[in-house]
């Protein structure tokens, strides 16, 4: 230990802000706690009162294996060292200047919770919306739950996009409301798919299979799907020996063979038909007389020698009553904290915000919308050695702030702590249980501020 870090002391440890309390939020605190140099207290920020972020909230609900990494999370938050402090909005229960008054160091770990727009006519349209917006409906965030969604007067829907989000989404509505019993989708929105018109769901990437960036095991699902089948144009998935012969990711050369695998399927007599297709793009979104969606113009495209598409000039309408974009997430800037537009992340090098006064970010927020849950741990343990090497080199130093002073600015606030959400976690699997499911969220605020540890 440098004689800088001697700064801080087991009774005046490093204190450390945490802004979001998803995978990077959380990765955050566990690489600040298990090190061994720096005496340290943590504290996890979110503006609601469940932890986990896109745990909780963007993965698949038929994906309970990828939410047991919550197992893991639970230790970091058990640690005695670590506060989680949910129901607490950055900028408006707690400012930018509050938080570096009381604290050494903060960590922005936000993630990216917007989204990109297609930037074609009709986008405006009733039944146009984003998977994101899509996503949280259904996995039931406080946001979106309340949205009016009826999917029984809906036959067709276009997913935009060739990612796993693309691919989770298009799952979700090509199930059955029995395959999704067993998982912890929100309960109105089963309730809502148990009555879902849909019988033809299409997804559509701009360039070709090569291009593609969903993984084989998510690929591989539609194969084994109860009541829907899958169908490709093959002119649309053709690639030349030489194409093939150059593949060097083993995932693409595993994605076209699933790929080419759907087509010998044996055909079956099911209600509902995946469509994959490829080298199309989305031109316009055309309406009825009331203002919704009612098809979808795509144009055929072709690959130029660069890779990039390029419109054929032959199009094709799709009957479709629902679009729902995913091209790609977008950081949200933060109540005074430097943002670069251009990139939708805050403005940083390698973590350290750029211009911030003893401030670093992780995960989506930091790099982009990128990589999967794991590749977070990675991120957040870079930035924390950034940090640890300020506090070593004597950039960071101990500010005069303290937990009593912060607790008498949220003394008339309702702040969540993980021990309330333990009670809520208890609540909420204990229902499911009655249900036969693994879990029955609660998605409205107001009802989870009411379950709290007696």
């Amino acid at each position: 230990m440098s004689q800088d870090s001697a700064a801080f002391t087991p009774e005046r440890p490093l204190r450390v802000a945490v802004i979001g309390s998803g995978p990077s939020g959380i990765y955050s605190a566990e690489s600040l706690i298990k090190q061994a140099d720096v005496p340290v207290e943590v504290d996890i920020y979110d503006r609601l009162p469940t932890p986990y972020g896109l745990v909780r909230y963007g993965v698949a609900p038929d994906h309970l294996t990828i939410k047991s990494v919550t197992k893991a999370f639970e230790k970091t938050l058990n640690d005695d060292r670590v506060r989680f402090l949910g129901n607490v909005e950055f900028g408006r229960d707690l400012t930018r200047e509050q938080m570096l008054a009381h604290y050494d160091a903060v960590i922005y770990a936000v993630g990216a919770s917007s989204d990109r727009h297609l930037g074609i006519p009709g986008e405006e349209l009733e039944g146009s919306l984003s998977a994101t917006e899509f996503v949280a409906w259904y996995n039931g965030h406080p946001d979106a739950a309340t949205r009016d969604l009826d999917l029984s007067r809906v036959s067709g829907v276009a997913v935009v996009g060739v990612g796993n989000v693309a691919l989770d989404v298009s799952r979700i509505l090509a199930k059955t409301a029995a395959e999704l019993h067993s998982s912890d989708i929100a309960g109105h929105a089963l309730n809502v798919l148990e009555r879902s018109g849909v019988k033809d769901v299409y997804i559509l990437g701009r360039r070709g299979p090569l291009q593609a960036k969903f993984t084989t095991k998510e690929l591989r699902e539609f194969g084994e799907l109860e009541a829907a089948g899958v169908d490709l144009h093959p002119e649309e998935i053709q690639v030349s020996e030489a194409e093939e012969a150059a593949i060097g990711d083993n995932v693409v050369k595993k994605n076209l063979e699933v790929l080419r695998g759907f087509q010998t399927l044996e055909q079956r007599d099911v209600p509902r038909t995946v469509h994959f297709r490829f080298l199309v793009s989305p031109a316009e979104i055309l309406g009825d007389e009331q203002g919704r969606v009612r098809a979808l113009r795509i144009q055929k495209n072709r690959l130029t020698e660069s890779g990039s598409a390029e419109g054929t000039g032959e199009f094709e309408e799709l009957p479709v009553q629902l679009v729902l974009r995913s091209v790609g997430y977008r950081g949200v800037p933060l109540p005074g904290v430097p943002f670069d537009e251009k990139s939708g992340t805050i403005a940083n090098q390698g973590g350290r915000v750029t211009g911030g006064q003893q401030e670093y970010t992780a995960g989506w927020i930091k790099r982009g919308p990128s990589g999967v849950i794991g590749t977070n741990r990675k991120c957040a343990a870079d930035t924390v050695a950034l940090l640890l090497q300020d506090v070593s080199s004597g950039v960071l130093t101990p500010r005069t702030g303290s937990r009593e002073a912060l607790a008498d600015l949220l003394a008339q606030h309702p702040v969540y702590t993980y021990e309330d959400w333990q009670e809520l976690d208890r609540y909420e699997t204990s229902l499911g249980a009655e249900a036969g499911r693994p879990r029955h969220k609660v998605v409205q605020l107001e009802e989870m501020l009411t379950h709290r540890r007696g």
